[in-house]
């Protein structure tokens, strides 16, 4: 294969986050639309109760107005009403521009805010999710031809499967081993891979998964995981890569470049080879509509320099993943300006997600943001905590109850100056003063899937 050969659709690349883009994300639009409505129930029947035939559509910001964004809870509600006496197959069969044969392969979330959503995908969604992921692929600086190493979660998840087939299709020398073999086996399997190969271009896993090795490498195989030979890492599925701390600890112990990437099929963000990280560049605005939404009165917000709101997605393309102005539950801030890295797009920073939102004597607080605080504070801690919530969420009586592992060097006399350190740091970034209750290392489950950084201990009320 080519390994000078560029991603399908070049000519795109010039004109991302540029006045140029607009008309091709509306013709696009509009002909998705078109053929929603003509095509799907659901989506003719939501059409019709909001802004009307999609085809009286004047441009991007009357679409806006036209239709509201739905939320996951209001897009179940909606689909529910369509199971009728055939059941789920009526959702099916109401629901896509395709039949249930064209169908070729399914996947779903995590659910670990709900009830897992299924994805479903036909041989047109996985050509698009190629060429949307060829584009990160291409600007980590990976060819067809290069090693790589699946250490995400193999089964039943977008990254999974449909990942490992667009990695094929790129025309890498995969080994998938997958995070649920365990540590140990992929440390030995990366290891014994990286010497045959002569190294390893790149390997997927969440960040947390990556802390985890690093931790455990020696023990369970006798090298630090810097000798795997390992040069560029991809992350995605939770917050982590974007953590100035924890990609800095992450990107020190392996010697290799931390990527942050998120998105499926026809969305796609990533971030660039910067040093410094500079958010992710949107990559697929020819087949993909970002909008950002306040929170609260779901009014639009400008895409412009600094803006901040949750995000919404409209895929243009695709017969079976499409939701029309999706609202992510993602709390986006939005970079227009240019990138030091010289690539074109603009740049969006996951602050946190609206469900995971706490309330503190009225501050806004998100895990992520906590999570960047206790990482700064590794090697004393191991930055490993959990936020204990004895009431449900979002309102929060303070003090806020963090539960965190010291690190295996630190001794019991200086915690008490260490826990001080962390409060004022806590309180001079995010105006909040925890109470941290200390515990042993290792006493956290890890996960090599999405780490859960929230406890319900009301959950254990009698």
């Amino acid at each position: 294969m080519d390994k000078d050969r560029p991603y399908w659709n070049m000519r795109i690349e010039p004109l991302l986050n540029t006045p140029e883009i607009r008309p091709v994300q509306f013709q696009n639009l509009k002909k998705h639309m078109v053929q929603l409505y003509e095509k799907s129930k659901v989506h003719r029947d939501y059409c019709n109760r909001n802004g009307g035939n999609p085809d009286r559509i004047q441009s991007i910001e009357d679409f806006s107005k036209r239709y509201p964004p739905l939320d996951k809870d209001e897009i179940r509600a909606q689909l529910l009403g369509y199971v009728g006496e055939q059941g789920f197959l009526g959702v099916f069969e109401n629901l896509f521009t395709c039949t249930r044969r064209d169908i070729v392969l399914i996947a779903t979330t995590s659910g670990t805010t709900g009830t897992p959503t299924p994805y479903l995908f036909t041989k047109e969604e996985l050509t698009i999710f190629s060429e949307t992921y060829s584009r990160v692929l291409w600007r980590c600086g990976l060819r067809p031809g290069d090693t790589a190493v699946h250490a995400l979660a193999l089964s039943l998840f977008g990254g999974g499967i449909p990942l490992v087939w667009v990695l094929l299709d790129f025309g890498l020398t995969l080994l998938p081993v997958g995070a649920e073999s365990g540590s140990e086996r992929v440390l030995n399997y990366t290891k014994g891979f990286s010497q045959i190969m002569g190294g390893v271009d790149v390997i997927w896993m969440t960040p947390s998964f990556a802390e985890y090795l690093i931790e455990r490498a020696q023990a369970l195989i006798g090298m630090d995981v810097k000798d795997l030979g390992i040069r560029n890492i991809i992350s995605g599925a939770e917050p982590g890569a974007g953590i100035p701390e924890v990609r800095s600890r992450i990107e020190s112990a392996y010697g290799a470049r931390l990527y942050d990437c998120m998105g499926l099929t026809s969305i796609m963000f990533a971030s660039c080879n910067h040093d410094t990280y500079q958010g992710m560049h949107f990559l697929s605005e020819d087949t993909c509509l970002l909008e950002l939404v306040d929170p609260e009165t779901r009014e639009t917000i400008p895409l412009e320099e600094g803006a901040m709101g949750v995000g919404i997605l409209t895929p243009l393309a695709g017969e079976s993943l499409t939701v029309v102005r999706h609202f992510t539950g993602d709390v986006m801030q939005v970079s227009t300006e240019p990138c030091p890295c010289g690539s074109t797009g603009m740049r969006i920073k996951v602050v946190g997600r609206t469900d995971d939102m706490l309330k503190i004597k009225g501050v806004m607080v998100y895990p992520a943001a906590i999570d960047e605080i206790i990482t700064g504070f590794v090697p004393k801690v191991t930055g490993e905590f959990r936020i204990v919530l004895h009431e449900p969420p979002p309102r929060v009586e303070p003090p806020l109850h963090l539960r965190v592992e010291v690190g295996g060097e630190t001794p019991q006399e200086a915690l008490e100056a260490l826990a001080r350190e962390i409060e004022e740091k806590m309180h001079s970034k995010i105006r909040v003063r925890p109470r941290i209750e200390w515990i042993a290392p290792n006493s956290l489950e890890r996960s090599t899937h999405k780490t859960r950084f929230i406890e319900k201990a009301y959950e254990k009320k009698t």
